[in-house]
């Protein structure tokens, strides 16, 4: 464990995450290529994030259990071909079912990366060291985002739709091969997986997962300040700071870079207050919470359009929200055993992305009231439509933290550790 070999493994595993970050987040930066090339609606070209998204939540679990069966190697090595594929798709798609499916390919793909990385993570590191790896793993794969911001939207914008995404299909079998290459699942001296499970040895593998209280607490410390930033990144965060805050695209550009900055800059730090203070980690994601909260209220609250400092703020505490959700799979990690862990980190990693795709779609669902009614002044993405609207995240907050407060309690009885 902690050998060179381990270090070669991670950082082949951490590559392939780079790169399915790209593949997730590309389409964000093509939404107006996307309009010109699929003849489409805005509503419509929205079916592509929320379908991507469905299907990476709700391949959390049964991904978490192939890669307790066959490992991370098999995985990441099939995630990263699949998203190649998705991606071909793409670049020769000229219909919206066309392009959807697509992303569902990537979204699939996608699914079966991040977790099966992390997975690496313990059993090929000694334990102090685990939280900041985990960190490292969330934080740094982030960095995918600015390859889809820049050298992809340059692509895109010189050489068209087919040439840019026909990179990033290039780009997902280079990564594949590397997974192949350079990834092995455990140390040859620690095998953890056994034996084929039966569909019933599967159900009560996933319902034992489940029913840890630790699973579940992490499950909750993802699902409250996960969200945030990805609704921000994902959906409503260009709309909002273009159309309803007046910020030049440019800048916005500039916010979108000191997001995935702040988040790398923060990941090491929060898995050294992890590895160091572990009692100290729920307080943490609570302390989070509290902070997106009051980021949000004051630019929300703030008389006209907010100053650009304030909004930089607000961005940073977003950013901040990534390593905080990271805590969650260190919950999972100390209560769940070996043979379990990929399903325990599914289990945890479908809270966040459960709680964006609601978000996502109550924020459009409010916005479209408010216009339909008159209240928006005939502009869909009026500030003050805005202000009502983005509101539903703390509601979700909210509720987040409660039942973090509450699973915590159930699990204090048992052991003071959280």
């Amino acid at each position: 464990m902690g050998t060179r070999r381990a270090w070669v493994v991670w950082i082949a595993g951490l590559a392939a995450y780079i790169v399915a970050i790209t593949q997730r987040t590309s389409f964000g930066v093509a939404g107006v290529a996307a309009t010109e090339r699929f003849d489409a609606t805005a509503s419509a070209l929205s079916a592509f994030a929320v379908i991507q998204l469905i299907v990476y939540a709700g391949l959390q679990i049964p991904v978490g259990v192939l890669a307790d069966r066959f490992g991370s190697r098999v995985m990441v090595a099939g995630g990263a071909a699949l998203m190649a594929v998705g991606q071909l798709q793409l670049a020769v798609a000229t219909t919206i079912p066309a392009g959807v499916f697509g992303r569902v390919l990537v979204g699939a793909g996608d699914a079966m990366t991040f977790i099966s990385v992390l997975r690496l993570v313990p059993l090929w590191f000694p334990a102090a060291q685990v939280p900041v790896l985990s960190q490292l793993t969330g934080i740094v794969g982030m960095g995918g985002q600015l390859i889809s911001s820049i050298p992809f939207a340059g692509l895109l914008e010189r050489f068209g739709w087919s040439v840019g995404f026909l990179s990033l299909a290039g780009l997902g079998v280079l990564a594949a091969t590397l997974a192949a290459a350079a990834v092995r699942s455990e140390p040859p001296d620690h095998p953890v997986r056994g034996r084929a499970p039966t569909v019933r040895q599967t159900g009560r593998l996933i319902a034992d997962a489940f029913a840890e209280p630790g699973t579940r607490l992490g499950l909750w410390s993802h699902f409250t300040v996960q969200f945030p930033g990805q609704v921000f990144i994902l959906a409503w965060g260009y709309p909002f700071l273009v159309s309803a805050e007046g910020v030049p695209v440019e800048r916005v550009a500039v916010l979108m870079t000191v997001f995935v900055v702040a988040g790398a800059i923060g990941g090491p730090i929060f898995g050294r207050v992890v590895a160091l203070r572990p009692r100290l980690r729920s307080r943490l994601v609570l302390g989070v919470a509290v902070a997106i909260l009051l980021a949000w209220a004051a630019v929300l609250l703030y008389p006209g359009r907010a100053p650009f400092g304030l909004l930089t703020v607000l961005v940073i505490v977003l950013a901040a929200g990534g390593p905080g959700s990271m805590v969650g799979f260190d919950f999972a990690r100390e209560y769940n055993p070996p043979h379990r862990l990929g399903t325990a980190n599914g289990i945890v990693n479908i809270g966040g992305f459960t709680a964006a795709l609601v978000s996502m779609y109550l924020i459009g669902l409010v916005l479209d009231v408010l216009n339909a009614t008159g209240f928006s002044g005939g502009d869909l993405y009026a500030l003050d439509a805005f202000r009502i609207a983005l509101c539903v995240q703390g509601v979700l907050i909210v509720l987040g933290a409660l039942a973090l407060l509450r699973v915590r309690r159930v699990l204090r009885g048992r052991t003071r550790s959280p």
